[in-house]
């Protein structure tokens, strides 16, 4: 798989030295019940994704074609699992408030963010190493506490899974004790679904913490 320039050399060195995902890690694609979340409608998109696209188009340009279901093979799995601990492990988790001085503020981490920039920096990783682009959604939920957190879906093949800012595992989205607000439509990054038949009560922000 060829690796393009955006992935940038610290990851690029990552992916060169960290160790293959074991087989024991890869996720379990037997369980297959409700392996893919449910859409529901139209959702409005988060106000800090709005004002992200505003600056980056180029980042939210729909790609024109039909989303495919994501073959996952080991070797994508693994990528998936390194991207996913190396962003962990690279951004210290800092409110949008505390860098920027307001509540909600999307943009690309390079050492501290919240879990928005996560998200973001996983996709544009991932998109680096050949994952089309319907198949990263930026996802919005709620989480334990009903607070609101933002997470990146895989849909693959085998089902929707979570890649989190507060674990290293991936797991599959009915696994994660969240409750599933809304995401990007597969077929256009700027549009978003809802996840729920009932409508999200949110104040147009993702969260107002550290989100980890």
């Amino acid at each position: 798989m060829n690796i393009k320039s955006a992935v940038g050399a610290a990851i690029m060195g990552f992916l060169m030295t960290a160790a293959g995902a074991s087989a024991s890690q890869l996720p379990d694609e037997t369980q297959t019940k409700g392996a893919y979340a449910t859409e529901y409608g139209k959702a409005l998109p988060p106000i800090g994704f709005v004002q992200f696209c505003a600056r980056q188009p180029n980042d939210c340009k729909p790609t024109g074609g039909k989303p495919d279901d994501l073959a996952m093979s080991p070797e994508r799995w693994n990528l998936v699992y390194q991207v996913n601990t190396y962003v962990n492990n690279k951004i210290a988790p800092v409110s949008d408030q505390e860098l920027y001085g307001q509540p909600e503020y999307w943009a690309y981490p390079t050492d501290a963010g919240d879990c928005e920039d996560y998200v973001l920096l996983k996709r544009r990783y991932l998109l680096g190493l050949g994952f089309p682009p319907d198949a990263l959604l930026i996802t919005v939920v709620l989480d334990e506490k009903h607070e609101g957190h933002a997470v990146l879906t895989v849909t693959t093949a085998d089902g929707d899974y979570i890649l989190d800012n507060r674990r290293n595992e991936v797991l599959r989205w009915n696994a994660v004790d969240y409750t599933f607000l809304k995401r990007q439509s597969a077929r256009d990054p700027r549009l978003w679904v809802s996840l729920t038949r009932d409508r999200p009560v949110t104040n147009g922000y993702v969260a107002g913490g550290k989100s980890k």
